[in-house]
């Protein structure tokens, strides 16, 4: 699996927000499913030149949705789920940030 195919995208939430602010900093990306910790430190470190220290992954659950929408005035009846994704918390060495998420 190539490195740029492990970090699908970032994760933009208050909390994820919050995590980047704090030293050390902690940048929060949904990443391929079948992707482990080394190789998501290795795509972290290749994408973005940073020394990443420590990798946390948790696999999400996809939701339980019902009655999906069809148009403007039906629904149709049941229920149905959302795709699971996994999630990856890498935590950079003290004074390292990546500067696409900085606005730098």
């Amino acid at each position: 699996m190539e490195y740029t195919e492990i970090i699908i995208e970032p994760v933009l939430t208050e909390k994820s927000n919050w995590l980047r602010e704090n030293d050390p900093k902690k940048y929060v990306f949904r990443v391929h499913k079948k992707a482990n910790k080394y190789q998501i430190v290795n795509a972290v470190k290749k994408l973005f030149s940073v020394n990443p220290t420590a990798c946390n992954i948790q696999n999400v659950r996809g939701k339980k949705k019902a009655n999906s929408y069809i148009s403007r005035a039906s629904y149709r009846r049941g229920y149905g789920r959302t795709g699971a994704w996994k999630k990856a918390v890498v935590t950079l060495s003290p004074g390292e940030k990546i500067d696409i998420f900085e606005g730098a």
